[in-house]
């Protein structure tokens, strides 16, 4: 009880400061674990630098040491709100709202942080993907990027599947490209290979295109189905899932009979053919990709943090 009581004056005061960017989130995160330190009731002072222009101890370095605690490596803010001329007023208004907490007998710094912390990975979760046109950099490893920053959003909002959903989707706008103007079913990603009567992720022509982080038992056994109604079958996992792939396909003896392929590889050779190799076409094709991408997004997903950042 008094746990939901505090959490619900903490997402008060958040909706109604504001607290929703890197900037205040930097600054509560900070102040709240300065005054974890200090006794109650807390005084501006205590938060200022020397010269009393800027929130002592405020900038990145603080900032990242309390988010990787929580194994986020992710950088919140480039200056941690240092800079920002309002952060002075929002510690201020800010020690002052901790100091009616105190007055309540709610002052659980730990809860707090976590609450601050909840919020971070939110706002973190609502920040569209980025894929950087670097021709320096090979396809493959550009592809590898965007993959493993769904990853790394994945093992911070525990619970959900966004790589899995990114691979699927990016997988699907190649196929939209590549193979126009045939007309490519596409599946929210909750849904896509759910019911049993479905061939696979994408079904073109006579194969089934299974989308895979982890290669299952249950997934080699969908595609010996696929085999028994004259599908062939085809993954598309990480480069971490081929062995383990080809060694559930080699234990149900279909190892000859099923496609294992990765899916950088499969995206970069079809956007290498998209620009017939000319390296001063890629970024045309890598911006065809993502907007088909964000396309497939905003008609089969409900979560538009899942989208590429437009180029």
């Amino acid at each position: 009880m008094r746990m939901n009581k505090l959490k619900s004056i903490l997402e008060k005061y958040a909706d109604s400061n504001e607290i929703n960017g890197k900037g205040p989130l930097s600054v509560v995160l900070v102040i709240t674990r300065k005054a974890s330190t200090l006794t109650p009731p807390f005084h501006r002072k205590d938060f200022l630098t020397k010269q009393g222009g800027q929130v002592a101890g405020l900038g990145r370095a603080a900032v990242q040491s309390i988010l990787n605690q929580y194994d986020i490596s992710r950088t919140l803010a480039e200056e941690g709100g240092r800079t920002s001329r309002g952060s002075i007023h929002r510690m201020e208004t800010y020690i002052s709202f901790l100091n009616d907490l105190h007055k309540q007998n709610l002052l659980d710094f730990h809860k707090i942080e976590r609450f601050w912390i909840d919020r971070v990975i939110e706002y973190f979760s609502s920040m569209p993907f980025k894929i950087k046109l670097d021709n320096s950099k090979s396809l493959r490893s550009i592809i590898s990027e965007l993959i493993e920053a769904a990853f790394i959003r994945q093992s911070e909002c525990a619970g959900t599947m966004i790589a899995g959903a990114v691979m699927q989707h990016l997988v699907g706008a190649k196929l939209e490209i590549a193979l126009h103007p045939l007309e490519i079913k596409h599946n929210g990603f909750s849904v896509a290979d759910a019911p049993g009567d479905r061939k696979g992720d994408f079904l073109i022509g006579n194969t089934a295109i299974h989308v895979t982080t982890a290669p299952s038992e249950s997934l080699i056994r969908k595609c010996y189905k696929n085999i028994e109604q004259n599908y062939h079958p085809v993954i598309i996992t990480t480069m971490s899932g081929l062995g383990g792939a080809a060694a559930l396909a080699k234990n149900c003896s279909i190892e000859d009979r099923i496609d294992i392929l990765e899916i950088e590889q499969f995206i970069a050779t079809n956007i290498l053919e998209q620009c017939e190799f000319e390296q001063s076409k890629r970024p045309i094709e890598i911006t065809e990709l993502v907007k088909v991408y964000n396309q497939i997004i905003e008609q089969c997903e409900t979560d538009p943090s899942l989208k590429i950042a437009e180029l």
